[in-house]
């Protein structure tokens, strides 16, 4: 086994959508760590505009092909979007493995398949000599849109063959690892077939290189240099909980909120019926604990800590920051808050304690893993928000400013030490490798419960089309 690990092999990823999310950043990542110990990568994706994705992506460091774009989109009116999706990854496996020798040249030994796992079983079949390994973000049934009365019904009954589909896809997979010990646990609550299977661990990692030498910069250049900033950065979603920031922040004395300014920051975009709802009741909420607030854009960025105007203002809704800002609002941090309750794993507190800063996060899902209580950060129930405003209060404290150096300082540490490429890297080739030099029995592809199974998904499949998109969604 040992000896596998230094055997170059043709690792091949599958990816639904190459742009710009977490999911996509891991793959590059994976990728891009894989290849640099020797394996030939090749990442075949449904879909990559090449000015919407990562540099590793479009500048010729990863070999990425598109493939399968041709034929089914990937919604029809918005709706059917499990479909759509499961067509096109099928489409993509069919048109170079069945209507082309594409994959076949390729000759992988290893499929990397993450997000969707449909095309699972049709590789165990086309290639029975490669493994496949399924990373698992988090099942993907349990990240639809809830809906009510009859649309949440008919919705429901769409996706019972879809769903039970998920499960034994992802079971036919050699391997299944995940992103997180809570995942992990989620995993298995959601799937019968996968809850005896052995579901290893595989942290995402953050880009240690690139800061591994923090650069000293002029303290007054930094966004509002002259008071203590609590940051917070998530996209503008109810289930974020960015509500709890704000009701924290409102319990500091009014002379405790003039020498800090808590920011919002985070992923926003105006057409998104959700992003907007969910920005308008934080406003309201605002106002009626009498918070100053303001909302900057782009444009307005700099003039929001430089003009005079914004001088009491407490709390700022900073909308879709650019990444050279994030990081300025990074470095001048005295504390990151993270809000989500269960969040699948949570990268925002790696980026905040690779820059020295501690977290104040939920004692939920994720961040129990990766922040050490009361070394790192802290970690408060999201229901005790006298707690998470006793937290704040320490950034205003003058005694305390060694003590949350330290802490930045242990996190930092942590995470070069536990949440590299690097390390990941060193964790998927030795999983890959344990993959490549087994050859015991394989999971089950083709059951009578499978069978089943896929004449039920065919009826689903035709009952969607007479239900029509109206009403149906996926």
């Amino acid at each position: 086994m040992v000896e596998a690990k230094k055997i170059a092999k043709s690792v091949v990823f599958v990816h639904p959508d190459l742009g710009i999310g977490g999911a996509e950043r891991l793959v590059i990542d994976a990728a891009v760590g894989l290849q640099s110990q020797g394996h030939k990568v090749t990442i075949f994706t449904s879909y990559c505009n090449k000015t919407h994705c990562f540099e590793e992506a479009r500048d010729g460091t990863l070999d990425v092909r598109v493939r399968g774009d041709s034929i089914f989109p990937s919604s029809i009116a918005g709706r059917l979007n499990i479909l759509c999706a499961i067509l096109r990854q099928l489409s993509l496996v069919a048109s170079t493995s069945i209507f082309s020798t594409e994959l076949s040249t390729v000759q992988p030994d290893v499929f990397f398949v993450d997000q969707l796992s449909a095309c699972v079983p049709f590789l165990r079949l086309l290639f029975p000599r490669a493994r496949i390994l399924f990373y698992c973000h988090y099942p993907d049934k349990l990240l639809i849109r809830q809906e009510a009365g009859l649309i949440a019904k008919v919705k429901g009954i769409y996706r019972v063959p879809f769903d039970a589909f998920e499960g034994w896809s992802t079971a036919c997979s050699d391997a299944v690892v995940v992103n997180s010990k809570y995942t992990r646990s989620v995993v298995k609550q959601t799937f019968a077939s996968l809850k005896k299977r052995e579901l290893r661990v595989v942290y995402p990692c953050v880009d240690t290189s690139a800061k591994s030498a923090q650069s000293v910069v002029d303290s007054s250049s930094e966004p509002w240099s002259d008071k203590k900033l609590l940051l917070s950065i998530n996209r503008f979603e109810r289930k974020k909980n960015l509500a709890l920031a704000v009701k924290a922040f409102a319990g500091l004395s009014h002379d405790e909120r003039s020498k800090a300014r808590l920011v919002l920051a985070g992923g926003y975009d105006p057409r998104n019926v959700e992003n907007a709802a969910a920005l308008d009741e934080l406003k309201d909420l605002a106002s009626s604990l009498d918070i100053n607030h303001a909302t900057l854009t782009t444009p307005t960025f700099e003039s929001g800590w430089l003009d005079p105007e914004y001088a009491n203002t407490g709390l700022y809704f900073a909308l879709s920051v650019p990444s050279d800002l994030r990081d300025r609002l990074l470095r001048s941090a005295s504390i990151l808050i993270y809000t989500p309750t269960n969040e699948h794993f949570g990268i925002v507190p790696l980026e905040a304690m690779l820059a020295s800063v501690p977290v104040l996060a939920t004692n939920t899902g994720g961040p129990l893993e990766t922040i050490y209580d009361g070394r790192t950060g802290w970690l408060v129930s999201p229901d005790k928000v006298e707690k998470w405003t006793d937290v704040m209060r320490k950034a205003l404290i003058p005694s305390s400013e060694g003590n949350l150096r330290t802490m930045g300082e242990r996190g930092r540490e942590r995470v070069l030490n536990e949440f590299s490429q690097t390390k990941m890297t060193e964790v998927l080739d030795a999983e890959m490798a344990k993959l490549c030099g087994s050859w015991g029995a394989r999971p089950p592809v083709l059951t009578a419960g499978v069978i089943g199974l896929l004449l039920a998904v065919i009826i689903a499949l035709a009952a969607a089309a007479v239900a029509g998109f109206a009403i149906v969604g996926g």
